[in-house]
Formats: C-alpha cells, structure tokens, sequence
C-alpha cells in the first residue's frame, strides 16, 4: 500500500481525494498548507500531491524547502493556465503537474506512473543490473544513487529514471513523445515542457565532461541525445 500525503488547502477537494484514493488502496495523509505538509513529511511517504496556491507557505516554496532534505516523488496539482507555476515547479524538483480541474483516471494514471518508476528504481531485480556505468556516470538502481567522476549526484527519481534510459540508449536520437512515454508514462501533450525541465535539470546537476563535449545534445525538432566517447 502506497503512502500518499496530500497537500491542497481546498477541503472539500481534499476530502474527496482522500474517499477516491482510499477506495483505490492508497493510504493518505492530509496537509492543508505548506506548512503542516512538511511538519508530516518523513521517509514513509511515497508520493507528495501537491497544490501551488495555499495560504502560509505556497505549494513551489513547500517543494524548495523539501528538497533540501528528500527526494520524495512530488505531483504539483496547478491552477489550469498557470504555467510559470508548472515551469518554477519542475525546476525545483518536482516529478509532474497535473493542471485542474482534472479527473479521476487521470489523477491515479499520473500517480501510478510516478510510482512504478520510483519503485522500479528502488527494488533490485533478476532483470535490473546492479550498476549501469556509461563514460565516468555510475547509476545504482536499486540503491536510487548517482556518482559521476566518483562524487555522488542528488537526483530525484525522475531524473535517475530519464538518466538510466539516456544510458540505455547512448548514442539514439531520442523523440520527447519516447521520453515522456517511457520515463513519465504519459504521452507528450502540446505545449508540455516536462521532459525539457528534466533534461535541463539534469544537465544542470551533471559535471562536465572532461573534454568539454556537452552529456546530452538537444537536436532541435527530432529529440535528445546522449553524446557518445570519441
């Protein structure tokens, strides 16, 4: 049974969520500003949905503060339209948004999405090596860890999962709507800037190489790609 903490100043949306997800098998927590939502955060959550607008301590200032402590999965609930909230919300380390009003089935797709991955990521399997390695990046799944020219990288799950499958596929022209499908579980909608937030991210986190050549190469309208040894 996955733990989810909620965190939505909205009550009457809150309680709703709660009978919805519990019938699904989730057990929630509720918050109902930033505040209390990081007074409940500890290392038995399993995903975080959070709202951006609440009162005392917004959803993005919530996120910023969580992750100088915990990679915990988070799905930002947004206001539709609001896309500088989407934008500032993945680059602070949230996993994906959700715009409201949304639906059910869409809520529990994204959550189950975010979960798979993370605890794919997490649970050593026959099928998953202990170490994937490419050039001086060393990925150990089922520890959730990073090191790249020996120093450990904080990544979210999201991160490690798209840096895993770059790994798996050096040297590939990789479309945004393979990303998206294969590392979010969702197809690429328009206007959707997930995967490019991620990308950046992880650019962002990874030293450079050695010699200079960027890690992953942006291929303007055909995709991503992982920048193969000379």
């Amino acid at each position: 049974m996955a733990k989810i903490l909620l965190v939505d100043d909205d009550t009457e949306l809150t309680s709703l969520l709660t009978d919805i997800l519990e019938m699904e098998g989730f057990e929630i927590i509720e918050a109902n500003n930033g505040e209390q939502g990081l007074s409940k955060v500890d290392d038995s959550i399993d995903l975080i949905l959070l709202d951006v607008m609440m009162p005392k301590m917004n959803g993005t200032e919530m996120l910023r503060k969580l992750r100088e402590s915990y990679s915990t999965p988070v799905l930002m609930l947004t206001a539709k339209g609001e896309e500088i909230d989407r934008v500032l919300g993945l680059e602070l380390g949230a996993d994906d948004y959700l715009p409201k009003p949304f639906s059910d089935r869409e809520l529990l797709a994204r959550m189950r999405a975010i979960l798979r991955r993370t605890q794919t990521a997490g649970t050593e399997s026959r099928n998953t090596p202990e170490c994937l390695t490419y050039q001086d990046i060393n990925i150990y799944p089922g520890r959730q860890e990073v090191f790249c020219k020996g120093q450990p990288i904080e990544m979210t799950g999201t991160e490690l999962a798209l840096l895993s499958y770059f790994i798996q596929h050096p040297g590939k022209i990789i479309a945004k709507n393979e990303l998206s499908l294969e590392v979010l579980g969702k197809r690429l909608a328009q206007f959707d800037r997930a995967i490019d937030m991620h990308v950046s991210n992880l650019r962002k986190k990874l030293p450079e190489r050695s010699d200079g050549k960027p890690r992953i190469k942006t291929l303007r309208g055909k995709g991503y790609l992982l920048v193969e040894e000379i």
